[in-house]
């Protein structure tokens, strides 16, 4: 495993970084490998052999994004899919939650929802091999401002990269014997508590005490027990999540790669038609 130890840009820089990325992409185009790059360089693993729709090898890249709460799993993932639009399928870990039709509100209000038999994770074990066999699936939809999975589902079909980010997706073996690329977003304590606050009250409708008392009971101690050991099975550690350029780009050379990859064999991206549209 390589920690990305010299990711973490000063604070001058981080409001410049959307520059900088796109100065570097700009300058990564027709630009040929380096075969002189050194033994120390970060090296990111080629997809695993799978079988897709054409029922040829290495047709799908299944990249891992974990971390702790408010670590900057999702910005990361947003940044990816911004780059890459249709090309990326994502598959969020906290939208497989267990349902509990069965409690109350208040009930549900109590249960602790970082441990991992919070998940239903066969479930999403079994949606992933789908998607990496070119099958659509229908994904539960989780709503926090009432504890429990909505009774709406939404359809997510397969595209020939596949990202599953949450915080526990490591803790679960047979989900990481499925990712190609496993990257683990590494950020203070402190930091990741201020986001969580400002993202459940803001965007989830609870309380600041809610929070405080939900982070102390069980935020923090499952993130001791099972979400911070999970990082040894993580191939590339990142600070400061998607603020970090130098990771972003070389997650992105990556992509790009498996792409190129594709059409150079001759086929062409995994993309599924909605029959909707």
């Amino acid at each position: 495993m390589e920690k990305v130890s010299d990711f973490i840009l000063p604070e001058e820089e981080q409001e410049q970084e959307g520059e900088t990325l796109n100065r570097l992409m700009g300058e990564r185009d027709g630009a040929a490998e380096d075969p002189a790059a050194g033994d120390d360089a970060v090296v990111i693993p080629d997809a695993q052999d799978s079988t897709h729709q054409t029922g040829k090898v290495g047709d799908v890249l299944v990249i891992g994004i974990a971390g702790g709460t408010g670590s900057g799993k999702s910005t990361l993932t947003q940044r990816i899919v911004r780059r890459f639009g249709e090309e990326i399928t994502v598959i969020h870990h906290d939208d497989y939650y267990k349902a509990h039709n069965n409690m109350t509100y208040e009930e549900r209000s109590k249960l602790n929802y970082d441990h991992p038999n919070a998940f239903d994770t066969d479930l999403l074990v079994e949606d992933l091999r789908k998607l990496k066999a070119g099958q659509p699936i229908q994904s539960p939809i989780y709503d926090y401002t009432i504890h429990n999975r909505s009774q709406n589902w939404k359809m997510v079909y397969p595209t020939s990269v596949i990202i599953v980010e949450g915080i526990l997706i490591f803790a679960d073996q047979r989900l990481v014997d499925m990712m190609d690329i496993k990257i683990f977003v590494d950020t203070d304590a402190d930091i990741r508590i201020i986001r969580r606050i400002k993202r459940d009250v803001q965007e989830r409708a609870r309380t600041l005490d809610s929070v405080i008392n939900q982070y102390l009971t069980t935020v923090k101690p499952m993130h001791e027990q099972f979400v911070e050991p999970s990082k040894k099975n993580a191939d590339i550690i990142v600070p400061t999540g998607g603020k970090n350029s130098v990771a972003m780009e070389m997650i992105v050379n990556r992509v790009e790669k498996h792409l190129e990859k594709r059409q150079k064999a001759g086929r062409a991206p995994a993309v599924f038609q909605n029959p909707e549209q």
